[in-house]
């Protein structure tokens, strides 16, 4: 079982991406069941608890990767200013991954303003959210549902992770847009965008009162570890 960690390790170190548990059953050419790989992660879990990085559970398997504070020191490398993004860019995906799958008439009617159709390219280009079918209705509209790269890119193994809405009273899009950006401690919502127009920040702030930090900036999420 020694030699099965220390495998176990070095690939998902090494990985570039997410490893499942039958991506590791089958590099250990399936020696092993599922519930003794459960028992190897947590045991690789603990061994690396004290240390800079941790391995972490997401959507598409598991990875290794820098601890959230560790996030200060990382940035003296390669210091970059936080990406800018839009009020209504981080609504938007908010309403969609917890009232998915939705229509764009849906996201308007939530938001109660116009949403742009390039504003939901980028979320697609971004690989955020996807188009998952149609509505039986007039026009057949496309329904948007997020995807597991969304999930991976804030931390989280499943729509779950996100703070239920319950437990945060009524369900208005300030308090959905809070929740996505508040998601986890590992990732805050790293999506680069344009910024808004004064025209078109004075028209969000007459609808909503997004909590957002003053400069418009959030900080990027700890990066998996991908050694060059």
């Amino acid at each position: 079982m020694a030699h099965a960690l220390r495998i176990l390790e070095t690939a998902l170190l090494c990985g570039q991406q997410a490893l499942t548990l039958r991506d590791m059953a089958s590099l250990l050419q399936d020696t092993l069941d599922e519930e003794e790989i459960r028992a190897l992660l947590a045991q690789l879990e603990t061994e690396w608890e004290d240390k800079g990085i941790e391995l972490v559970q997401v959507a598409t398997g598991w990875r290794f990767q820098s601890r959230p504070q560790m996030r200060e020191y990382l940035d003296r490398l390669h210091p970059e200013k936080p990406p800018r993004y839009t009020r209504a860019t981080l609504e938007t995906l908010a309403i969609i991954a917890y009232r998915q799958p939705v229509t764009r008439g849906d996201m308007e009617d939530i938001r109660g303003v116009t949403i742009n159709s390039l504003l939901l390219k980028q979320l697609e280009d971004r690989g955020w959210v996807e188009v998952i079918g149609h509505r039986e209705a007039p026009g057949r509209p496309a329904l948007f549902a997020t995807t597991k790269q969304f999930l991976d890119d804030l931390g989280l193994s499943s729509l779950g992770d996100l703070p239920p809405l319950e437990a945060m009273g009524q369900a208005n899009v300030e308090m959905l847009a809070d929740a996505v950006a508040g998601a986890s401690p590992n990732a805050e919502l790293l999506l680069s965008a344009p910024e808004q127009s004064q025209t078109d920040q004075d028209a969000d702030t007459q609808t909503l009162a997004l909590h957002v930090p003053q400069d418009g900036t959030f900080p990027e999420p700890a990066p998996p570890l991908n050694p060059a």
